[in-house]
């Protein structure tokens, strides 16, 4: 998946991986499920699974970055003060995180009967965009079950576009949707994979721009004029072994690829990226005091730094190229990128 050479697109320098999705990162898993009802209800529920095993009691390390912050994403305090995430990252429309939340506590209480009892609590990280555009989000049509499905339907391969959480999102007076994308790198003679799933809501007609081409003032007569607001999640996995602190930077490096897409970080965009790695875990009830982690040297990390770039600049355009174009709510239309090329 990702943009494949029948595309015709071609973003940046970087090797892809063999599947050009952030699932190249051994061991991530992600899942759909899609909630369409006639042209009025257009949502669904994303899950991204950083590894296949117990997240709770084998956490991996993380960081995340707030870009622009006119967001409503949960879990992101404990995420900076630790380091680390324990469950699965959830992904659905604004005003449906409390039932998404709701749903991944009681997934992870199902896995863990410690919980609340011989523990702490566990921090549900749950994300958002507005898909009111498209949808009717007031009807709150999002159900624990379609959590539970989504987190089953968890695989190595999967859809972009108009698919689970990106069902009713728009992007840059297109019609945007999940994108993903990986490259690889190369360390010490070893290969690693860094990869993007990206959530796209954001951006005014007429600022597209495709690996440097300004698209959008091509096809700006046949687009809605909008400001740059909506949101955008953005996910990076790697199998690079990074502490916190690092990621916290190749967090960052999510906005340089946003950018070049067409965003200016508007004052309504609720721009979030979260960074992760397989590579270091960190057990729940540790048998030592002290815990061996292996990190990245600073003066190595520019590869990372642009790997994470390119894949999530390819994820957005991705998003865009495998959406279809969507009649929504109240008549409105979304056309997908595909109609202009």
């Amino acid at each position: 998946m990702g943009l494949n050479k029948e595309s015709g697109i071609k973003i940046g320098l970087g090797t892809p991986g063999p599947r050009n999705l952030i699932t190249d990162v051994p061991g991530v898993k992600v899942g759909h499920v899609t909630v369409r009802d006639g042209a009025d209800i257009n949502t669904g529920v994303t899950a991204i699974l950083p590894h296949e095993g117990n997240l709770f009691q084998d956490k991996v390390m993380a960081a995340s970055c707030v870009i622009n912050g006119f967001g409503k994403t949960m879990g992101l305090v404990q995420v900076e003060e630790l380091g680390t995430i324990e469950t699965p990252i959830v992904m659905t429309n604004t005003l449906s995180i409390g039932t998404a939340a709701n749903a991944l506590i009681k997934y992870m209480l199902q896995q863990n009967e410690d919980i609340g009892v011989k523990t702490g609590t566990v921090n549900p990280l749950v994300c958002e965009c507005n898909d009111g555009t498209l949808n009717d989000i007031r009807g709150l049509h999002i159900t624990e079950e379609h959590v539970f499905q989504a987190l089953a339907n968890c695989g190595e391969e999967f859809e972009e576009g108009v698919v689970g959480s990106g069902t009713g999102m728009c992007c840059l007076g297109l019609k945007g949707g999940i994108g993903s994308a990986s490259r690889i790198v190369k360390l010490d003679d070893k290969e690693y994979t860094v990869g993007a799933l990206v959530m796209s809501n954001f951006g005014g007609a007429g600022r597209l721009m495709i690996d440097g081409r300004q698209m959008g003032r091509e096809i700006k007569a046949r687009l809605e004029a909008q400001q740059d607001k909506g949101s955008i999640i953005m996910l990076i996995a790697t199998d690079v072994p990074l502490s916190e602190r690092q990621l916290k930077r190749v967090a960052r490096r999510a906005g340089v690829g946003l950018a070049r897409t067409g965003s200016y970080y508007g004052n309504g965009s609720g721009d979030i990226a979260i960074a992760f790695t397989t590579a270091n875990r960190v057990p729940h009830y540790s048998k030592t005091a002290v815990m061996d982690m292996k990190m990245i040297s600073d003066n190595k990390i520019d590869g990372v730094f642009d790997a994470t770039a390119e894949a999530v600049e390819e994820a957005i355009i991705s998003s865009l190229y495998h959406a279809e174009t969507t009649t929504g709510r109240a008549g409105k239309v979304k056309y997908g990128l595909r109609d202009f090329l």
